[in-house]
């Protein structure tokens, strides 16, 4: 990404650094739900924006325009809550702009939520990448990094009556130790214009950024209410299984809390009492939890109704409903109501097992992107995805490469599609990017990933990274401190990353549970050679086997394709390429199905938008949807080969061998 900017390098890394260093630890963070006792007011809609072109990009701190409206400032234009900026308006300079955006807008509080009984929160799902927030002139949170909530208590800071303002800034420049990783390249005269800035960018995404999803207002009460819970499940070898819960309540003298298990019709399967005590751990250790009362138990479950992914049961994602209540005294009771669904993972030998069954993973890489709204949450959109997910007969994807809406993991959880949870890292290519700082990050960054989709069953395995340079001496600390992180946070799941070493080089998968690779065998190497790909395929699968001896995925493989384009014999960038490309892959991956290949996930599930290059035609065309979601041909032939084989049926004659 270009932009002709000024820019004082100085102000602008030290205001990115207090971001970084600043960035206030989350809580329990759980997903706003109403209940009756919770409120919750959606403040999405259009904001009033604007970008500061400022030589320093500091104008807007220097000047303080969070202390009035934002308007008062200066020229604002219209922007859309949740979106990408990039693509609202006609301006180039938006598009590829570098440094601090500028949102606010007004709100009412509802005069019932001053009773002094009433706690209220802000939260944003998500902002790319660093982000400052105010509410009525007063900072209230500071977060880095995007793809993850946060949240702060504005009870003391809001009024009835009057309308309150919340201000937010977002800066989307990224450093070598930013997840994802850049770097910010200063250019003059006499061939570059005075203060030309380039943002360097170590990954193939367009990096969008603003208010990507939803910010809320919601309320709780003022002592005792619920901050976070923590779900396991486990099964006996009697058919029954064993749902055990950890409560975190705030801070109070004594909280009694009452756990209710209610099938999907509403009845009672189980229940439990338990006190609170004062505590600082949580079931899944997050060491984010605040320093209230911990409440543990167990609800024992007969005949339970397991989680299966859609392509392993007539009756798929089977989730109860957890309702908690933590009662003080007899004056307030926290209710959340939280779906869980009853089911184990493990790695064994070769072979991933939900339930104790083997399950292939029949899977694409996706982006969260789409025309217009960048990577803003869409409903539309997500519901439309997972409708075409269904309809190629996948049954997982990895959330390549940042964790996805939590509107959208619900879905997943709702239809029975399993998820491969991966965290930002993505770009980590040089040896300053597995510096402290960034370890430290992403250390937290696995903390709040964790945190937030732990109690989900469509998540069956953690990705800490994507194309790490693995074979680096420092990947290797690195790499070990930031498994045994997450290990510790969910000691539940299994691990991986998306590998693109050798296995003679390669010193990180030797702490995760499964190896994933991305191989690109006749197109980024021995382009237009399909011939080669069953060789060196091969090859590939059994060395690494043999010297890891892991259960295997292929995590990315795929070729770029123009919708529409033919030639016979095929050429790179037809969708007859594509086919055969696909094709090649698949005669590979038969051979080792029965013996340690787990999976299979095409690169990628829709084109999408990347930093203009001479080798990208708007964007990555590798999809086998389009960015507007109409399928190629290679869509018919996945959806042939992933519906027969998730019925247990041959692939037959979906090949083109």
């Amino acid at each position: 990404l270009r932009c002709k900017i000024t820019m004082e390098r100085a102000s602008v890394l030290s205001l990115l650094l207090c971001v970084l260093f600043l960035g206030e630890c989350c809580k329990g963070l759980l997903y706003p739900r109403e209940s009756e006792s919770r409120e919750v007011k959606v403040l999405d809609g259009v904001w009033n924006f604007r970008a500061d072109y400022s030589p320093g990009r500091n104008a807007g701190f220097v000047d303080m325009w969070y202390t009035e409206p934002l308007s008062d400032s200066g020229e604002v234009i219209f922007m859309p809550v949740p979106s990408s900026f990039n693509d609202i308006t006609q301006n180039s300079s938006l598009r590829d702009y570098i440094g601090w955006v500028w949102y606010d807008r007004g709100f009412w509080v509802p005069k019932a939520w001053k009773d002094g009984k009433t706690r209220i929160f802000l939260r944003f799902e998500s902002a790319h990448y660093n982000t400052i927030a105010w509410v009525n002139g007063k900072q209230v949170a500071n977060h880095s990094g995007g793809h993850l909530p946060f949240e702060a208590d504005v009870t003391e800071l809001v009024s009835t009556g009057e309308e309150n303002r919340v201000t937010v800034a977002v800066n989307n420049t990224l450093t070598p130790h930013t997840l994802p990783c850049g770097s910010v390249t200063h250019h003059g005269p006499p061939r570059y214009p005075e203060g030309y800035t380039v943002q360097n960018l170590q990954f193939d995404f367009f990096n969008y950024a603003g208010i990507h999803r939803s910010v809320k207002l919601y309320t709780t009460p003022a002592t005792g209410h619920i901050e976070d819970i923590t779900v396991t499940t486990s099964l006996d070898g009697n058919g029954s299984a064993l749902l055990s819960y950890s409560v975190q309540t705030s801070d109070s003298k004594e909280v009694v809390v009452k756990v209710e298990l209610l099938d999907r019709r509403g009845r009672l399967v189980g229940s439990a009492y338990s006190v609170g005590t004062r505590s600082k751990g949580c079931g899944i250790t997050c060491e984010s939890a605040s320093l209230g009362l911990s409440a543990n138990g167990s609800i024992v479950v007969s005949k339970p109704n397991l989680w299966w992914p859609w392509t392993m049961s007539a009756d798929p994602a089977y989730l109860y409903t957890l309702v908690v209540m933590a009662t003080v005294g007899t004056t307030s009771t926290d209710v959340y109501r939280l779906p869980v669904g009853i089911r184990t993972v493990l790695v064994s030998g070769t072979q991933f097992l939900i339930n104790g069954r083997p399950f292939y993973f029949l899977g694409v890489d996706k982006h969260e992107d789409a025309d217009i709204r960048g990577k803003g949450l869409d409903y539309p959109l997500i519901v439309k995805d997972i409708n075409l997910l269904k309809w190629l007969g996948v049954n997982a994807f990895r959330t390549s490469h940042y964790p996805y809406s939590e509107e959208l993991m619900d879905l997943c959880d709702r239809t029975g599609i399993v998820v491969i949870d991966e965290s930002t890292a993505v770009g980590l290519q040089h040896v300053d990017n597995f510096a402290n700082v960034t370890l430290e990050h992403h250390l937290q960054v696995m903390e709040e990933l964790v945190q937030r989709d732990k109690n989900r069953p469509s998540v069956v395995m953690w990705s800490l990274a994507n194309e790490p340079d693995s074979g680096l001496k420092e990947a290797e600390y690195y790499f070990k401190t930031v498994a045994e992180k997450t290990r510790s946070l969910d000691p539940t799941r299994p691990l991986t990353f998306a590998c693109n070493h050798e296995y003679t080089d390669d010193l990180a998968t030797q702490f995760v549970d499964v190896i994933a690779i991305n191989r690109y065998y006749a197109w980024y190497s021995d382009a237009g050679h399909l011939e080669v790909i069953s060789y060196q395929l091969s090859y590939e699968l059994d060395h690494w086997f043999a010297a890891k001896g892991k259960p295997m995925i292929i995590s990315e493989y795929g070729a770029g394709t123009i919708a529409g384009f033919h030639k016979d014999p095929a050429v790179l960038f037809t969708e007859d390429y594509q086919s055969q490309f696909m094709s090649k892959y698949f005669q590979v991956y038969d051979t080792y199905r029965e013996k340690f290949l787990i999976g299979e996930l095409v690169w990628n599930f829709a084109d999408f938008e990347t930093a203009q290059e001479s080798t990208r035609v708007d964007g990555n065309k590798k999809g086998v949807l389009t960015r507007q979601r109409q399928p190629k041909a290679a869509a018919l032939l996945l959806r042939n080969r992933y519906t027969a084989l998730g019925q247990g049926k041959p692939p037959g004659s979906c090949h083109l061998y």
